[in-house]
């Protein structure tokens, strides 16, 4: 409904229907109480325009002309379903006025202000006669706030009840009218009220209440709506509907004085059916360890407020399905271990599409209800043998190794402080002469360390920086062995920059951000940088290919060209498979939070293997069968 037709539809208002409410206070008599208030009314009028200019400290309320209220941010999956919305105290959604049922707007004009498109902020009839009901009660108990004092109010001012903040309240809206339109205020107030239940504006309230858009809003709901604003708890429908359809009535009955409504359409509005909602506001994630992630990233860009406030939508790279597919194949393996005497046990599983280096799953525990740690992105693990294939990468890149090199499988000591180091293979036997892809797909330690040793510890820190493992590295002889914290996170998107022959954009949970107008804050198609040596990479996966087809990751055989590595730390605290096909690499990690030992004889290949190969199978369905780029298809480095 246009202003204009709202200002054409209201009666002249008769006084003395607007001083019913007074009838037995005092020994006041009508026409007494008529004089007082017209009295009162003129002086009033005429003396807030002194007020005007004596309140020289009140804010300055032009800034409302660029004014942008605090709006809830929404995480959607990659194809729009809603994940989760994420704000601060204020629950919100800024529409437009267009975009607001008029039933709605009439209700809460006939409610809140009846004579809005009339007056210029303030209503002096109004205001003077809630002076004189305050006078007879001795307090402030009547407001006589229009929408515009209202408004203005909640920007600027205190809630606390006052006469000098009444009259602040009046200068102020007198000063808004003469900078906004109406339909300017009445959209913004429809915006910033609160409605109870965290929701602040009409659209986040008719979602809440009525589980629909603003815009669709009939009489009946809306005359409920509108009775809230003065008590929202108190009112709501979700707290006692027999209060709700009171003040439901209340509101019917003021448009049907205003003539705004007709006889037929208030009994009809009584009638209909109220069919609630569901309070949403403090409503967890559909997939918390996903909108977590993606909070916490729009917090590190954007800073915290921009995220509880900027009304941003993010659309992630997660489908939510799939999501959900990979949480409970976790749920469902944490009871098998659990059951095979790995007690207490943890899972975090990552998934990303090497191509475009989108995650596609993140699984950061076991039950997001229990704990909401995410190990998939905060936990510091040791990679044991999974750390292998950055040696061999590193090797290859040099150009003076290839897979089927020769190493010896023999023991081995190196200075170490004041003493000597023997690393030991995990059986403790020694293989003796053996190619790099024996030795990688049957996870020996001694030909890795040897060959670390060869292409320099340092070297092999500066392949793991490149791909993105962030963590303290020291150049020590064990280093090959993955004696460091990674995440799966790291491991994932390192693993699947091998897969993608060198070429890496940074790994991330987030395609594309707008704001509530659709201006595109970020967008993060992919743009791919060469980092790594395409012939070292493709030699490597397809060295990798061997632990699965005849090495420790054979029970990670999923019937299609897969490459990956077992990784099993000292202790059986950490057992690891990190794999890949071309179009998917998954990294799955088993542990303890409190570090302590899985189970004796506990390794990735047996434990964790599995796990990849059911999560991969169902992720794979329907997807082609793809080969990997044999390293022949890349020129090899020349060696120095």
């Amino acid at each position: 409904m246009s202003s204009r037709t709202l200002e054409n539809k209201q009666p002249q208002r008769r006084p003395s229907s607007g001083f019913e409410f007074l009838k037995g206070v005092g020994q006041i008599t009508g026409g007494t109480l008529l004089s007082i208030t017209m009295l009162t009314s003129s002086i009033v009028a005429g003396g807030l325009v002194g007020l005007a200019i004596s309140f020289r400290n009140l804010p300055d309320v032009r800034q409302l002309r660029n004014f942008l209220p605090s709006e809830t941010t929404y995480i959607y999956d990659i194809k729009g379903k809603l994940l989760a919305s994420v704000h601060g105290e204020a629950n919100r959604e800024v529409v437009p006025l267009d975009r607001i049922s008029p039933n709605l707007k009439r209700a809460v004009l006939a409610s809140e202000d009846g004579h809005f498109y009339s007056h210029h902020g303030i209503n002096p009839t109004g205001i003077g006669r809630a002076i004189v009901v305050n006078a007879v009660a001795g307090g402030v108990k009547e407001g006589g706030s229009t929408i515009t004092m209202q408004l203005v109010k909640n920007l600027f001012l205190s809630q606390k009840r006052a006469i000098t903040r009444k009259l602040a309240e009046a200068v102020l809206a007198i000063r808004l009218e003469q900078i906004l339109t109406k339909d300017q205020i009445l959209e913004m107030y429809l915006n910033q009220v609160y409605w109870g239940h965290n929701n602040y504006g009409v659209q986040t309230a008719a979602r809440s209440y009525f589980d629909k858009s603003a815009e669709t809003l009939t009489l009946g709901e809306s005359a409920m709506m509108a009775g809230l604003i003065q008590a929202p708890e108190e009112f709501s429908p979700f707290a006692s509907m027999k209060l709700a359809k009171q003040k439901q009535k209340e509101v019917l009955g003021r448009m049907l004085e205003l003539k705004w409504i007709t006889q037929q359409e208030y009994d009809n509005a009584l009638k209909q059916e109220i069919k609630l909602g569901r309070i949403r506001s403090f409503q967890g994630s559909a997939l918390p360890y996903v909108s977590n992630t993606v909070s916490q990233e729009l917090a590190k860009k954007f800073g915290r407020d921009a995220l509880l406030k900027g009304g941003m939508r993010v659309q992630t790279t997660v489908d939510a399905k799939f999501q959900t597919m990979a949480e409970d194949t976790v749920k469902k393996w944490h009871k098998t271990l659990s059951g095979q005497g790995l007690y207490k046990n943890q899972i975090a599983l990552v998934a990303i599409d090497p191509r475009t280096h989108f995650i596609k799953a993140l699984v950061g525990g076991v039950d997001p209800k229990v704990s909401e740690f995410n190990r998939a992105t905060q936990a510091l693990r040791q990679p044991g043998s999974s750390f292998k294939p950055f040696v061999y990468y590193t090797a290859f890149a040099t150009g003076k190794y290839g897979p089927d090199s020769t190493v010896i499988d023999a023991p081995v000591s190196y200075r170490d402080g004041n003493g000597w180091y023997y690393p030991r293979n995990y059986d403790g036997s020694f293989g003796g002469a053996m190619t790099i892809r024996k030795a990688l797909s049957v996870s020996r330690n001694i030909p890795v360390i040897k060959l670390g040793k060869a292409v320099g510890m340092s070297k092999v820190i500066e392949t793991c920086r490149t791909l993105g493992i962030m963590s303290p590295m020291e150049p020590v002889t064990s280093l090959p062995l993955g004696a460091i914290g990674v995440t799966p996170l790291e491991m994932t998107s390192a693993y699947a920059t091998f897969a993608n022959y060198g070429w890496q954009s940074p790994p991330t949970i987030i395609a594309r951000i707008t704001d509530s107008s659709g201006n595109v804050l970020l967008d993060n198609t992919p743009k791919p940088q060469l980092v790594l040596d395409p012939w070292a990479s493709a030699a490597i996966i397809n060295t990798m290919q061997s632990v699965i087809t005849e090495g420790t990751g054979k029970n990670a055989a999923i019937g299609r060209p897969s490459a990956g590595k077992t990784g099993t730390t000292s202790s059986e605290k950490d057992i690891w498979f990190v794999g890949t096909v071309p179009q998917l690499t998954t990294a799955v990690w088993v542990g303890r939070d409190d570090n302590r030992q899985l189970a004796s004889g506990a390794t990735g290949g047996v434990m964790v293997a599995p796990i990849w190969k059911d999560f991969m199978t169902k992720a794979l369905k329907g997807v082609p069968v793809e080969n990997f780029k044999p390293p022949s298809q890349f020129p090899r480095p020349k060696s120095n």
